[in-house]
């Protein structure tokens, strides 16, 4: 079965994002480009990292992630990505309001899953082939992954800042058990690997 890898990036103190989230500020409280520097203002530097991200079957992405859309659907909101998201490949949105699914440039097809994150993972897991499925976020979505053992390897991208306030991924998890596979540091961040060993359930 294919792997389902968690990615993420954070800051030194563990914030994934911010709260307040709105159409304008898409990480809420956080700045933009503060955690993701790495990838836009350097890419080349942390282009083997990029390409494992961008080399998923498939992906899983929470409501919030793929836009600021509170209760029922805008129906022209089409995410943050423009015409020609970076996925090229199949996305399952984790939401409560169904909405059709969203085709775009690139083959990046956004799909829209009401039943849950077993749901989600079994149907990109049917689209990746044999490709890894990758849970790409946000911070509630990730955290829900790993709290229900759902993940095998997570991949942090740490940013050299302190943020302070904010949302968290390893809330509650103080069960959660990994093993280090890789670490690699580039001037923007530090690229870290870990084999999930067992979930995150509260203690």
């Amino acid at each position: 079965m294919q792997p389902v890898i968690g990615t993420m990036s954070i800051s030194l103190d563990g914030v994934g994002a911010g709260r307040n989230q709105t159409e304008d500020r898409p990480f809420g409280d956080v700045p933009v480009g503060v955690l993701h520097r790495w990838m836009f203002e350097a890419p080349e530097e942390s282009r083997p990292e990029i390409d494992l991200i961008l080399g998923a079957g498939a992906y899983v992405m929470g409501r919030n992630m793929f836009g600021p859309v509170r209760g029922e659907w805008d129906l022209d909101w089409r995410g943050w990505w423009g015409p020609n998201p970076p996925y090229h490949t199949p996305v399952f949105v984790l939401t409560h309001h169904p909405h059709e699914p969203i085709e775009m440039e690139g083959g990046t097809t956004f799909h829209f899953v009401t039943d849950g994150i077993h749901a989600a993972l079994d149907r990109a897991r049917d689209a990746a082939g044999d490709l890894p499925v990758h849970i790409a976020g946000g911070v509630s979505t990730l955290n829900a992954f790993l709290r229900a053992g759902l993940v095998d390897e997570l991949r942090l991208q740490i940013a050299p800042c302190i943020l302070g306030e904010g949302l968290r991924p390893f809330e509650g998890l103080s069960d959660l058990a990994l093993e280090p596979i890789a670490a690699r540091g580039v001037p923007l961040a530090t690229h870290v690997r870990y084999r999930v060993l067992q979930s995150g359930l509260e203690g």
